[in-house]
């Protein structure tokens, strides 16, 4: 289960200490910088990072005397970055997962902010407005409001999207392309005498985790690239900038015979009217009075591969973070199953793509949960 030190929610808070703005503390004992480049390598566990340091030479020399932090729960892109970027846990800011209920029932992508599932994808973001689903001021609103400079460089896809506006108002966009003009943009936003926070986001490593698997050789040479953005942002940080390094979650390879099909299980459908969350975090959605049903259903198909918990009970033992507020509670599902072991529950039908892939995330396991957190200072 969960161990390190610290967690996701505790970053941003901590560099924004170090760059004096008041009202936040440093969790970590991280030194104060005139500025700072977080840079999120998506998918990059702890774990991992560990077992592959022939292709992470740069990282690897960073990770001596430093801890793990962890991602919190579930171990998500959307829930992650949502807590980083506004500093709380996903039961204060909301984005409680990569597809979870709205108000009105459907399901929603957090990542796209669309409908989710099988059929046309429709855009919720005038029905479910994303300032009104998280809205909170974030982080990076209070940086930019006490006279930090924040910057956001991260793919032109991502302009203007529902997670960006709901989690991350207050920086300025800076649209990348590839790895060379995300390092150029990195480096461009803390050069100046300006106190400057720079979110630089890299994504592909979690994309071929996806397809091919943790320590596949695809996964190993994209980890390798990753090594060489790093320490080339690390050899263009000016006097009195530092780079930090850290990730939204890890990943764990699910064979085939893990992978377990709602689509094709009858006694996984009943009484469940959505599934929602990751293939290895599910919400299930149930109908009126079939929650214990359901419950037992499942439990009995799927064993201890899976810890099987209702709403309540997840709350009660602290998954979503101290708090939950009262309008968060039923984007959480009537029930939460969570992967112990190299398991998950796809649906072939619904989400075939997502389905034939390897990789997977979302629990609590400590492959899923640890990431890093590592400081470079060139002074």
């Amino acid at each position: 289960m969960i161990d390190g030190t610290g967690s996701l929610a505790d970053v941003v808070p901590s560099l924004l200490c170090g760059l004096g703005v008041a009202g936040f503390a440093d969790r970590f004992g991280l030194n104060p910088a005139r500025a700072v480049c977080l840079l999120l390598v998506d998918g990059l566990g702890w774990n991992a990072l560990r077992e592959h340091p022939a292709d992470t030479p740069f990282l690897t020399s960073l990770t001596d005397g430093s801890a793990p932090i962890t991602a919190g729960f579930p171990a998500t892109t959307a829930a992650s970055v949502a807590t980083i970027a506004t500093g709380m846990p996903v039961g204060e800011h909301g984005i409680v997962g990569y597809t979870f209920a709205t108000p009105d029932g459907d399901l929603i992508n957090a990542l796209s902010w669309h409908t989710h599932g099988g059929g046309r994808q429709v855009d919720l973001r005038k029905r479910f407005v994303p300032e009104d689903i998280q809205p909170r001021p974030t982080a990076l609103q209070r940086a930019a409001a006490a006279g930090v400079r924040v910057t956001l460089a991260v793919p032109h896809a991502h302009r203007d999207t529902g997670l960006n506006r709901a989690v991350m108002r207050g920086a300025d966009f800076q649209g990348v392309h590839a790895l060379g003009d995300l390092a150029a943009a990195a480096l461009a936003a803390v050069s100046g005498s300006q106190p400057s926070l720079c979110y630089a986001y890299h994504g592909d490593l979690d994309l071929l985790g996806h397809v091919y698997g943790v320590g596949s050789l695809p996964w190993r040479l994209q980890l390798s690239h990753v090594d060489r953005l790093a320490s080339a942002i690390a050899e263009g940080l000016p006097s009195g900038a530092q780079l930090v390094v850290i990730a939204d979650h890890g990943m764990v390879t699910v064979p085939e015979e893990g992978r377990l099909d709602f689509d094709t299980e009858p006694s996984l459908q009943a009484g469940v009217r959505m599934l929602g969350g990751d293939p290895r975090a599910r919400y299930v959605y149930t109908e009126p009075g079939a929650t214990d049903d359901v419950r037992a259903a499942w439990c009995e198909l799927i064993g201890d591969r899976a810890w099987i918990r209702t709403r309540d009970e997840a709350i009660a033992a602290g998954w979503f973070g101290p708090v939950v507020e009262p309008h968060v509670r039923d984007r959480i599902g009537d029930l939460v199953v969570t992967a112990r072991t190299d398991f998950a529950v796809v649906q072939s039908r619904v989400t075939p793509r997502l389905t034939r892939l390897i990789g997977h995330h979302g629990s609590l396991t400590d492959d899923e949960q640890l990431v890093p957190l590592l400081v470079y200072r060139p002074d």
